[in-house]
């Protein structure tokens, strides 16, 4: 993301200009009514915003509503992001407006609401709408903070024959929206996976942490996140892991759990007894000292031994990461991505012996750096020449480290077309507040790590979580599996700390949880109720 202060160059000179015209804008609008009426069409018009007049702010076929004298806060101005216009809402002084156009003779079904926007941010609201289309209205709110284009989407069921597409904005002074290509067709977007890591949360329970509803009722906490809408959990599995958690048995008795919710399964193999990421990807003790031949006979063998005995169970896993945040390889040195072919061997041996236990479940390959397209189409180019076999693409995506949301977004459109996989966010988290609920310091715990637009409150939290889930909606022919929320339970518990070899290490994402620090759950929790 970028600070707030920064705008396209023309805005500095635009706002004079506009602070000028205001007066005479303001007069050609009766108060509380529409400063034009556009005719009903039966297809969206003038979605670039090309077409105008000049006695009217208001694009041709659309229309304005605001309060008094507020309706010149909704104009075209030069800038498209394709084209040579884009529609904006500004004023020097706070303003609400709504642009709409109203269209009936469309056919009853799914349709579905695509644009392109960015914001300054610092809005009461920012937000398309479809309504009055005899179903319930549909929003979408803009990115807080973004000063790239990015497409957001939004999806409704017509009855009626009619529908209205609405922008709305409830700003305070100075604070601006732009919006450019809109389309309207039919079709439905969604995120079908609305999931968490919960890897924690027995260990934590077990260690006497508490987890209550938003209304302060203690629970289950995979209940609570589940009667927030989650539907998707994410487990861990380590080989022999010094705490004696996240292994195999205490995966399979937390799978039951998982299942007994309804929810769907994601276990991601890290093929190590602790944390493996971008710097870090050791092996298993037991396996120290082997050859590749046979690192690829202990990589088949662990996975076909979990996912049999989760089979058994009744719990077989909707899908499986063969390694975590591999994007310098995995079970180093041999399968590092200096030598890919050994590399890709690693991985076939994982991928063939969870399709052997269940060809139904989907085997993802997960990196971090969402925001790096470069990074990511290299990687995945090497792992396809070198015939590496997958089903869909997870990318850890944490805005404080990874890149803006216009740079995520380029990351998953490329990968699902060059690729033609799904696309998912494995892991992505934001702090509700700042500083330590333990002595042990917080990943991110000052103003300067935050994203821009994002305070580190609950509403800054959700606020995160409802864009990120945008984004990964609008990746192009529904290719947008959907988002996991890193790490929902892991609250501030003594002896749940960071290092499975230490009782006595602290937790630096506690205040990054979907629980608050009086262990309720957060607003950001809702998130899982998205579309």
């Amino acid at each position: 993301m970028f600070p707030l202060r920064l705008r396209p160059r023309s805005r500095t000179t635009r706002r004079a200009v506009r602070a000028l015209l205001l007066p005479l804008f303001a007069g050609l609008a009766l108060a509380g009514l529409p400063s034009t009426t556009a005719q009903a069409a039966s297809s969206l018009g003038n979605g670039g915003f090309e077409a105008g007049s000049a006695a009217t702010p208001t694009p041709a076929d659309w229309s304005t509503y605001s309060a008094a004298n507020q309706h010149a806060a909704s104009y075209t101005e030069a800038g498209g992001r394709s084209g040579g216009h884009r529609l904006s809402h500004w004023s020097p002084s706070a303003y609400q407006v709504e642009t709409y156009q109203y269209l009936s003779g469309i056919a009853d079904g799914p349709w579905t609401l695509t644009a392109w926007v960015r914001s300054s941010g610092g809005q009461n609201s920012a937000h398309l709408a479809l309504r009055n289309c005899g179903s319930a209205e549909q929003r979408t709110a803009l990115p807080v903070s973004t000063s790239s284009w990015v497409r957001i989407v939004t999806s409704v069921t017509v009855t009626g024959g009619q529908c209205t597409i609405s922008i709305n904005s409830d700003a305070r002074a100075g604070h601006w929206i732009n919006v450019d290509d809109i389309t309207f067709a039919p079709g439905r977007t969604g995120v079908p996976a609305k999931g968490a890591d919960v890897s924690s949360l027995p260990k934590s329970e077990a260690l006497g942490g508490v987890y209550r509803g938003s209304g302060g009722a203690a629970g289950d906490g995979l209940a609570i996140l589940k009667s927030h809408g989650m539907n998707h959990a994410r487990l861990k599995v380590w080989v022999n892991p010094a705490d004696g958690w996240n292994n195999k048995p205490r995966v399979l008795a937390m799978a039951k759990r998982v299942k007994a919710q309804g929810m769907k399964l994601l276990v991601d193999f890290h093929y190590s007894d602790t944390w493996a990421d971008p710097g870090a990807q050791s092996r298993p003790a037991a396996w120290a000292g082997h050859s590749y031949e046979q690192l690829k006979a202990d990589v088949r063998a662990h996975t076909h031994d979990v996912m049999s005995a989760l089979k058994a169970q009744g719990t077989t896993p909707d899908m499986v990461q063969i390694g975590n945040e591999i994007n310098g390889g995995m079970l180093w040195p041999d399968g590092a991505t200096a030598h890919w072919p050994q590399l890709a061997g690693l991985l076939n041996a994982g991928h063939d012996a969870a399709k052997a236990v269940s060809p139904t479940t989907a085997v993802a390959l997960h990196l971090a750096k969402g925001g790096d397209w470069a990074g990511t189409r290299w990687w995945f180019d090497n792992a396809v020449a070198q015939g590496v076999r997958f089903d869909v693409i997870g990318l850890s995506f944490y805005g404080y480290w990874h890149g803006t949301l216009a740079e995520l977004q380029t990351t998953l459109d490329n990968s699902a077309a060059r690729f033609g996989k799904p696309v998912f966010v494995a892991e992505t988290a934001y702090p509700f507040r700042l500083g330590s609920e333990d002595t042990h310091t917080d990943i991110i715990d000052q103003e300067s790590e935050l994203i821009p637009g994002y305070p580190a409150t609950p509403a800054g939290q959700a606020a995160w979580l409802a864009d990120i889930t945008s984004v990964v909606e609008a990746v192009p022919n529904g290719r947008g599996l959907g988002v996991f929320y890193w790490e929902a339970p892991w609250t501030a518990v003594s002896g749940n700390g960071w290092d499975p070899a230490d009782p006595g290490s602290g937790n630096g994402w506690e205040n990054q949880a979907l629980f608050g620090y009086d262990d309720r759950a957060l607003p950001a929790a809702d998130w899982f109720k998205h579309r």
